[in-house]
């Protein structure tokens, strides 16, 4: 297990220096956003505005709100994945998934979609006219101080000590992009990107604009559940709200929160092998309290 804390932006605990790279799963989907935003920032992408040839919005997409699937409904996908198969192509997963037709009117409910941000990873090459971990690194990575993550692109990548002996994984099934790197720098890159160091505050709100997703949920912190812009971010048993995003995937969870608090704010990584993503959120959470404890 691996556990990187920050307080007010200061590490807490060890030197994280030599921390191996793991995978970020689906915290990948709040540096999408961040990255989407910024496009907004300069005038190239439009939160609300229909996209071409869509019936959603970009906004839609952020907050899983545009009516599409996800391949996660399919049988077949979890076979290929446990066979650890190669990656079908975008496209033939799109066709088993009959991934354009639209499973409610944009905007009208609310349903998890990796093909969502599978979307909003094809508009930020579009509107930046660069790839997408050229357009990341420029927009987010580099000014946030962010270094040694990229995205998985051979199965190697995701085989180490910390990930199980077993894995053999293809990350070509994340259709989105699965970013690796250091969990102190998923910390970082959270705890920056929420203190407004990369977006301006207008735009840093409609982020955390918060869709309320129902109560408490058996086994894991949230009292309130919630999705804003790529971040999960809800209450928690001591009436805090945090943000951030959990990930999980064959062999390993990762959770990082923020919270802030009268004035200090405290962010945590943790990364684990297993499949219990309440435990592990659980764990960010106790992270968060204990350094907050200690600045109040």
């Amino acid at each position: 297990m691996l556990i990187s804390t920050l307080l007010n932006g200061q590490s807490v605990g060890p030197s994280r220096q030599s921390e191996p790279i793991v995978p970020w799963w689906s915290f990948t989907k709040t540096v999408l956003a961040a990255t989407a935003l910024t496009l907004v920032r300069d005038g190239r992408l439009v939160l609300d505005t229909q996209l071409p040839e869509k019936a959603f919005t970009l906004r839609q997409l952020l907050h899983h709100e545009a009516g599409l699937a996800d391949y996660g409904e399919l049988p077949e996908y979890h076979a290929a994945v446990a066979n650890q198969e190669q990656a079908w192509h975008a496209d033939e997963m799109m066709q088993r998934l009959d991934g354009s037709r639209l499973r409610y009117t944009p905007g009208t409910a609310w349903r998890y979609s990796n093909v969502g941000f599978m979307f909003v990873a094809r508009l930020i090459e579009r509107a930046a006219d660069m790839p997408l971990e050229a357009a990341i690194k420029q927009r987010v990575f580099t000014p946030l101080g962010i270094s040694t993550v990229r995205f998985a692109t051979e199965r190697s990548e995701l085989c180490g000590e910390y990930l199980g002996n077993a894995l053999s994984y293809d990350p070509g099934w994340v259709y989105h992009g699965l970013l690796i790197g250091p969990v102190f720098q998923a910390a970082l890159l959270l705890d920056r990107l929420l203190a407004g160091k990369l977006l301006p505050s207008n735009l840093l709100d409609e982020m955390l604009a918060t869709k309320v997703l129902g109560g408490p949920m058996i086994g894991r912190p949230w009292v309130t559940p919630g999705y804003a812009l790529g971040l999960m971010r809800g209450t928690v048993e001591d009436g805090s709200t945090l943000a951030g995003h959990t990930g999980r995937g064959p062999g390993s969870v990762v959770a990082v929160y923020r919270c802030a608090v009268d004035g200090a704010a405290a962010c945590s990584a943790v990364f684990s092998t297993g499949a219990d993503e309440g435990s592990v959120e659980a764990l960010a959470v106790k992270a968060i309290r204990e350094a907050l404890g200690t600045a109040l």
